[in-house]
């Protein structure tokens, strides 16, 4: 089964996809992105404020990619449909990019689902929380079209990415208010305990729209 929905949603006849695709998957294209939310954190966090925030993401990227691809990647072994000696001749493949050998769990799902999680619980603005976690699905969806992943591997990537945002975002807030405000732990961990004003939460959000744009103008000349 998993094969099976791998193969129907990997790859298609159209460059324009193809360059979605292509350019999504990218590091560099997220990087204004990730610029953006460096300056919302600065911009609305004391000293200490931003140091907790800024560890409690790095750590969950660490966490989360680290766990992927340095332990359960050469643990498991799991071929990547483009390597896939059973499969590796259906799976559309663009640009010759084939990946790695392995690829259960998939770390772009488990990176982005974990800063995803970490900053809808920071900023706890409805819309932005929408918009990250269409960019966490547009990073999944890259990866079954380049035919590097499976389902499965984006399955399980997305739930771990899930609970270490979650759990790193319960670290980072009681480390705040231990610091802080040691008798109002529960409070702190309320829906009402965000680190981020609603303007920068509608900053980030047009800074994942201009990105977007970027990303549909560029597909436009992929060749």
């Amino acid at each position: 089964m998993d094969r099976q929905l791998t193969l129907l949603l990997n790859g298609s006849q159209s460059l324009f996809l193809d360059g979605v695709a292509w350019t999504a998957t990218r590091t560099l294209t997220w990087i204004p992105l990730a610029i953006v939310l460096l300056y919302v954190v600065v911009r609305d966090n004391n000293l200490r404020g931003i140091w907790h925030v800024v560890l409690g993401i790095a750590l969950s990227i660490l966490l989360a990619d680290q766990m992927a691809s340095s332990v359960f990647k050469p643990l498991v072994a799991r071929w990547r449909p483009t390597h896939n000696p059973e499969i590796m001749y259906m799976v559309d493949v663009v640009n010759g990019y084939r990946g790695g050998n392995y690829g259960f769990f998939s770390s772009h799902a488990s990176n982005t689902w974990a800063i995803a999680m970490f900053v809808s619980l920071l900023a706890r603005r409805r819309f932005l929380t929408i918009s990250l976690a269409s960019w966490a699905l547009l990073n999944c969806w890259t990866r079954v079209y380049l035919g590097v992943h499976y389902v499965g591997d984006l399955a399980v990537g997305t739930l771990w990415g899930l609970f270490v945002g979650w759990a790193f975002y319960r670290l980072t807030v009681t480390g705040v208010v231990i610091e802080h405000h040691p008798l109002r732990i529960k409070h702190a961990l309320s829906p009402a305990a965000n680190r981020m004003r609603p303007t920068s939460g509608k900053i980030l959000v047009i800074a994942m729209l201009l990105t977007y744009l970027y990303i549909a103008f560029s597909a436009l000349f992929f060749r």
